[in-house]
């Protein structure tokens, strides 16, 4: 179908910006600048998540001695052992944050009535494969150890995230199917967003979408240039979950995808690998939209029925 109407004229807008050289595609700028773009622009996507929800700043010490900044969103009024939504935001490995991804987590926290606990990971190129992924096993281990006096449900970890941030999730997906995370960590769910799943190629959909959609196909291999420093890297499963071999039947698995998005077709092909494993899926294409689309309530009116859809899914687990 056609873009939403809306973000279509947003889109137009930020165009116009770059013809005027006002505005820079992320992948022409600095990597300093590039996060500060990317920060800035969450409140024009989203100026307004709800504000009903208490939050509250923890830290999470990694297996290298570093400690990572975490928040923890809980619905106003919530009772104890609330089942919990473990959420790494997106941004390539290169940009992104907490603060860029506040909206979504305080949005999931009240609409669905999870908790939501939000792990920063370090960021390339100061920090490259596989430190995030290992930042998530060991997000993933202190939920474990820490859930009883959070008030949390360790038996109800949902595992989650958008872009780079659902590529950590199925880390954690298939690191506590295949017995090799922290004991007691076997997530219920997983939850996936326009997820890389595979850096090592290209696909139909990062030329069809590749520039003026928002993320560009172009942007894609800077961040990846900056992550992954040696090219082999982008083959392992943990950078590229559709190349895992002998895949076990995973958590379910609820994949949200962008019908305007390089990544499109690639997520396509994941769904397909993981019901291949014998692992529950629920596959849906948002159409008119593009990636990103979890940010863009200030923009599309369409997104509060992508939370409520989220929400009845997670009432049926």
């Amino acid at each position: 179908m056609p873009l939403d109407p809306d973000l279509e004229g947003f889109l137009e807008l930020a165009e116009l910006g770059r013809l005027s050289g006002k505005h820079k595609p992320l992948h022409a700028l600095g990597v300093t600048e590039a996060r500060a773009t990317f920060e800035s622009s969450s409140q024009v996507l989203d100026p307004a998540p709800p504000a009903a929800v208490a939050v509250s700043q923890h830290w999470i010490d990694t297996r290298d001695g570093a400690r990572l900044e975490a928040r923890l969103y809980r619905p106003a009024g919530s009772p104890h052992a609330l089942p919990c939504v473990l959420y790494f935001h997106g941004g390539g490995y290169v940009v992104g944050s907490l603060d860029s991804h506040d909206s979504i987590c305080r949005r999931l926290a009240a609409v669905c009535g999870h908790a939501v606990l939000a792990p920063a990971y370090r960021l390339a190129p100061e920090h490259v494969f596989p430190i995030a992924a290992q930042d998530a096993e060991d997000s993933a281990a202190w939920l474990v150890r820490h859930a009883p006096t959070l008030g949390l449900d360790g038996d109800r970890v949902i595992v989650a995230g958008d872009s780079a941030g659902a590529t950590l999730a199925t880390v954690l997906a298939i690191g506590a199917a295949r017995g090799a995370l922290a004991a007691g960590f076997a997530p219920r769910a997983q939850l996936l967003f326009y997820p890389v799943t595979d850096a090592s190629r290209t696909r139909p959909s990062h030329a069809r979408f590749g520039e003026g959609y928002l993320l560009e196909s172009d942007t894609l291999e800077w961040f990846y240039q900056h992550y992954f420093p040696h090219p082999e890297q982008r083959r392992d499963w943990r950078a590229s979950p559709l190349l895992a071999h002998a895949l076990p039947a995973l958590a379910p698995a609820y994949l949200s995808l962008a019908e305007y998005d390089p990544l499109y077709d690639e997520g396509l092909a994941y769904a397909e690998h993981l019901r291949a494993s014998g692992t529950p899926v629920t596959l849906l294409t948002q159409h008119g939209l593009t990636h990103d689309f979890l940010r863009m309530s200030g923009i599309t009116g369409q997104i509060d029925g992508v939370y409520s859809h989220l929400a009845d899914w997670l009432d049926t687990l």
